[in-house]
């Protein structure tokens, strides 16, 4: 996992005003999730007078939302946290905040090891970062990772992109995979409204908002908890009503989702993205493990076969779709064997991208305790050969761009190069090409451009614009 920091552009015109405000700080750990949380708290703070500092150490409250998945992340937490309790101790004035899985995870254990901490919340409590701050204000250390109802909050969240966008549509976790500690940290299922979802996404369009992603830990769970059920005897709220629901808000141009369950990926959403033009062609889809038998050690609840069947069934409708996935290996118990089935999988499937890591155990997880754990020698060489398969099989798909001319939504400048833009394409191609077509038409972020194709590597690739069309 890597961490980023949250940075808002201030205008030249703007800078050395507002002196009297106090500065804010965020780093975010971890997944997409996180980072729409982040986004939302950066929103609140600013509306409560706060201003992004420059700088980590110039900063008057200090944010840490932490990610628990792996456990290199969480200790990185806590070596970041070692540098501001000495900043605190020099300057008792500081707020430090740790919010996010490892402070669900660690509740008042992280103020015994850090007694310099002001505030430990939970992911669920987001929306109450200024209620929560107020309590700290009066002089209190609060810690908030009891059950909560998470509240409608779609005014306060500091963009981190003006061109694309999150949206959450279904916070929390219900599955029990047996290596996961997300359940724990983030709490039960709870979906939005579909109401709430499409305003929000209008709201972003009018500020010019391109493409947004619906966001969710098993977004295609969306809509289990809310009542009603149809005609037809299914359920009435499901991604795919979503998405019908939300497909025709005026100015949006693209719209994505992540991230999927193969055990709730249904043929009636394959066609629903296949039919909405809007949709992307590009699906995450975590499969985890090729071998049956270890897929249900991890409590997965699909075969390998049915996850076959997803992946034929997204390719018989949209041919050029990308595919994207997570993977563990040295999961407890794994033999050669059924490593060798996970690699025979990824060439078989012939990802576009897959997300590998080697089994990391979570406390309060099942397969923590196992006594069938693999040496790290063992997980270190099985990464280190699906990572070399990874790259390759990902440079031969990404071989079929070369010579195209693909969409690409210009996102913003290329921080290597000033002259170029770079964007993706629907199937998630990071491309970058110049920011001048030919005809000499100036391109900006938040332009579909077509760009030909000349250059293509393993995760990215470059392309010339195409002269506009009138």
């Amino acid at each position: 996992m890597t961490a980023t920091s949250l940075k808002t552009l201030i205008p030249p015109s703007e800078q050395g005003l507002d002196q009297n405000h106090r500065s804010y700080w965020i780093t975010t750990f971890g997944c997409q999730m996180n980072k729409a949380d982040s986004e939302r708290m950066a929103g609140i703070l600013e509306t409560m007078g706060y201003r992004e500092a420059t700088a980590e150490l110039d900063a008057d409250l200090v944010l840490y939302n932490t990610c628990t998945i792996r456990d290199n992340a969480e200790q990185k937490v806590y070596s970041y946290l070692g540098r501001q309790a000495q900043r605190k101790r020099d300057n008792p004035n500081l707020t430090l905040v740790v919010a996010g899985c490892v402070a669900q995870q660690e509740g008042e254990s992280l103020l015994r090891r850090v007694p310099e901490l002001d505030l430990v919340m939970g992911p669920q409590h987001a929306n109450r970062l200024e209620t929560l701050l107020q309590q700290v204000d009066s002089g209190q250390q609060v810690v908030a990772t009891e059950e909560h109802h998470i509240l409608e909050d779609i005014t306060t969240a500091r963009r981190d992109s003006a061109i694309c966008g999150w949206v959450n549509v279904i916070y929390g976790c219900n599955e029990r995979c047996t290596y996961c500690v997300v359940p724990s940290v983030r709490g039960q299922e709870q979906s939005r409204q579909p109401g709430a979802i499409r305003l929000e996404m209008e709201g972003l369009a009018a500020q010019g908002f391109k493409e947004i992603t619906l966001l969710g830990q098993n977004i295609d769970a969306y809509g289990r908890d809310l009542p009603g059920i149809t005609a037809e005897g299914r359920r009435e709220h499901t991604l795919t009503d979503l998405l019908h629901q939300v497909h025709d808000v005026e100015g949006l141009e693209r719209l994505r989702f992540a991230t999927s369950h193969p055990r709730y990926f249904t043929e009636r959403l394959i066609d629903a993205c296949a039919d909405l033009p809007k949709v992307c062609e590009h699906f995450h889809i975590p499969f985890q493990s090729g071998d049956n038998e270890l897929l249900k050690s991890m409590a997965r609840g699909y075969t390998v076969e049915r996850y076959r069947r997803i992946i034929d069934r997204i390719r018989d409708r949209m041919p050029d779709a990308s595919i994207s996935a997570d993977v563990i290996v040295g999961f407890p118990g794994e033999t050669d064997a059924q490593y060798r089935r996970t690699l025979n999988l990824i060439d078989e499937i012939a990802f576009d991208q897959v997300n590998t890591a080697a089994y990391s155990p979570r406390p309060n997880t099942p397969a923590a305790t196992w006594d069938n754990q693999l040496s790290e020698s063992v997980k270190v060489e099985r990464l280190k050969e699906i990572n070399a398969l990874v790259e390759r099989n990902a440079r031969e798909r990404n071989a079929r761009y070369q010579g195209r001319t693909e969409e690409v939504l210009a996102e913003g400048i290329n921080p290597k190069d000033p002259e170029q833009l770079m964007g993706r394409t629907r199937t998630n191609r990071l491309t970058f090409f110049s920011a001048t077509s030919a005809d000499g038409h100036l391109y900006q972020p938040g332009d579909l451009v077509n760009v030909r194709i000349d250059a293509v590597r393993s995760f990215s690739l470059s392309g010339t614009p195409l002269p506009s069309t009138p």
